[in-house]
């Protein structure tokens, strides 16, 4: 079983197999947020190395106020908008509303799925929704963090969170409803 507060204490002093038990215990959690925002493939592994580094770094600052998974998700997110910013010429739209300038692929759904199966399909969608939107399903949804959760790692009020999860599900649901329209006619 793992105890935050031991494992954390252990560090702190020192011990080396205690931060790599931390990483393997949290990698997917890091590995997933940064994958959901960051859509250059190349970079999410160096991405979740530096979060690891900050995490190391900043552990002292951890004060158990948070759960541990609530802190590294925190950072994560972070290091990986600041990645966004300083990455990406154009303006990241983490906090965008402009749904006229939202556009899908132009590929139709079947072609889509010729090329991946369903999953990656759905995947592919969730790539497509602006970055907030992103941000919020993914977390609450594949990291199972609850919305008071996500305020804390994303600094958004609890109404904006919920209010992004049900466009965000509203888009899904729409562009999957005339993918299953199309594939029954």
């Amino acid at each position: 079983m793992f105890n935050e507060k031991e494992v954390v204490t252990k560090i702190l002093k020192g011990d080396t197999r205690a931060f790599e038990l931390l990483v393997k215990q949290y990698e997917r959690l890091v590995f997933h947020v940064i994958n959901r925002l960051v859509r250059d493939h190349d970079d999410v592994q160096d991405i979740c190395q530096e979060v690891f580094i900050k995490v190391h770094k900043g552990l002292f600052r951890f004060n158990f106020q948070s759960k541990l998974s609530t802190w590294i998700a925190q950072v994560t997110y972070f290091t990986a908008i600041n990645y966004l910013k300083k990455y990406n010429n154009r303006r990241t739209s983490e906090f965008t509303d402009d749904m006229e300038n939202f556009h899908f692929t132009n590929e139709t759904p079947e072609q889509l799925l010729t090329k991946k199966e369903v999953a990656n399909y759905v995947e592919e969608l969730i790539l497509q929704l602006p970055e907030s939107y992103r941000t919020v399903i993914t977390l609450y949804h594949l990291n199972e963090f609850s919305c008071e959760e996500i305020g804390e790692i994303t600094g958004m009020p609890e109404g904006t969170i919920k209010n992004y999860l049900f466009r965000a599900r509203k888009l899904l649901k729409q562009k999957i409803e005339v993918y299953l329209k199309n594939d029954i006619i």
